[in-house]
């Protein structure tokens, strides 16, 4: 049920009409973002338990017009999920603003909560990437309006659900196992590691990249193999994308 993906947020009467007067420059700045990165976006109404705004783009990942989806609100996940993965984002969703509710309220909106599922459309099932971070908060620090990115996922299972702080070098890892979140190091990558990524991202061979960066082909090698053991990815695509995905370069 669309109720779920509330039940621990309910704000009651503390957002007023007035407060949607400004929501128009809020969409605005959203659309300008959309339209400079080509993302996937949408904003979360959490007063009014919907979806302020979808992106046209959306229909990329989705396959389905943005008003629908907007009308639909989380009606749209519980329509093109699995039952199991529809279970799964509503415990990720509580326990993300159970964590939030806990972080100090001048840093709350630094953070990102990150995880993988799955979305299908008609034939298709693509593992998609969402990325949602508070927008505007209330009086009392809550999230009223938050903004959620979707991108294709960097790995092959739903899952991979984190809470980070840009810039911090802890990370907030959730278990599906434990139902808990776990304080985890982020992932410390080398100035070597950072520019092999880079010039990985521009699409340059391994030879490539040692020629740019003086360095042999065994050095570039080892360094991937380092990279990927650190990611616990399989290959340079999946290393790219988890890379960007966790603002890691």
């Amino acid at each position: 049920m669309e109720s779920d993906f509330f039940s621990l947020h309910d704000l009651k009467d503390s957002i007023d009409e007035p407060d949607y007067e400004q929501a128009g420059l809020i969409i605005e700045a959203v659309r300008a973002f959309e339209r400079s990165t080509y993302q996937c976006v949408y904003i979360i109404d959490y007063f009014k338990k919907g979806f302020m705004y979808v992106s046209g783009n959306i229909a990329r990942l989705c396959g389905s017009d943005a008003d629908e989806i907007k009308e639909l609100g989380y009606r749209f996940y519980i329509d093109c999920m699995s039952h199991e993965e529809r279970k799964m984002l509503a415990e990720i969703h509580d326990s993300g603003i159970q964590l939030f509710d806990t972080l100090p309220v001048g840093e709350r909106k630094d953070y990102v909560l990150s995880y993988d599922l799955h979305i299908s459309n008609g034939r298709h099932k693509r593992l998609v990437n969402h990325k949602l971070t508070p927008l505007v908060l209330t009086k009392d620090g809550r999230i009223w309006l938050a903004v959620c990115t979707i991108s294709l996922a960097d790995g092959n299972e739903p899952g991979n659900i984190v809470m980070k702080k840009s810039g911090a070098k802890v990370l907030y890892q959730y278990s599906l196992d434990d139902h808990k979140w776990e304080v985890r190091d982020e992932i410390a990558l080398t100035g070597f590691e950072r520019e092999v990524l880079s010039l990985s991202t521009q699409g340059c061979t391994m030879n490539d990249i040692a020629d740019s960066l003086c360095k042999s082909i065994d050095t570039v090698k080892a360094c991937k193999r380092s990279i990927f053991q650190k990611m616990g990815v399989k290959n340079i695509a999946e290393a790219v994308a988890y890379a960007q995905n966790h603002q890691l370069i």
